[in-house]
């Protein structure tokens, strides 16, 4: 089986309806990023792949995307089927392991390698650096989090659980 090869019997049925209805919720009325003929045909173009992914959660770059469509042989101006696009966004989220990322982040505030970080430093980390939460975020985050009675997480717990899909069914 070759890799990132997802059999038929695995692929979730009725998934490609659900894309196209986020993509076009994300895209909003009369947006010109993703062409209306994947409404019609079934399939998207290639040059809308980048929009697409960005919609349902991926973060590929530019080059990323071209990567994936050299892998498949896809010329820039073709049309991509579902099944393609679902190899590609397999190996797309397989890449990019955001679990991992944030461990290694978290990982790297814990000095003392307990596994523990003090909820009020997690806290100020969020709201403070890179891609800034609003306190409401982070106060639904910390909902989630089991802090324990000395005021600590367990980062490890704590990132499995808000790494996990949600639910939209």
């Amino acid at each position: 089986m070759a890799a990132g090869f997802i059999p038929a019997s695995a692929r979730p049925r009725g998934l490609w309806p659900r894309v196209k209805r986020r993509v076009a919720a994300a895209a909003g009325p009369g947006a010109q990023g993703v062409s209306p003929k994947m409404k019609q045909k079934g399939k998207i173009k290639a040059s809308d792949l980048l929009a697409v992914m960005r919609c349902l959660g991926a973060s590929p770059t530019p080059g990323e995307v071209q990567r994936h469509l050299q892998l498949h042989r896809i010329d820039r101006n073709a049309e991509l089927d579902f099944s393609t696009f679902l190899n590609i966004m397999y190996r797309q989220m397989k890449q990019e392991e955001p679990e991992e990322e944030i461990l290694r982040a978290l990982a790297m505030i814990d000095r003392q390698k307990r596994g523990v970080i003090a909820a009020p430093e997690l806290r100020a980390k969020l709201t403070r650096l890179g891609e800034k939460l609003s306190d409401e975020e982070v106060d639904d985050l910390l909902r989630e989090a089991k802090v324990g009675p000395n005021g600590t997480i367990k980062y490890e717990e704590f990132v499995h659980h808000i790494c996990l899909p949600s639910v939209d069914y």
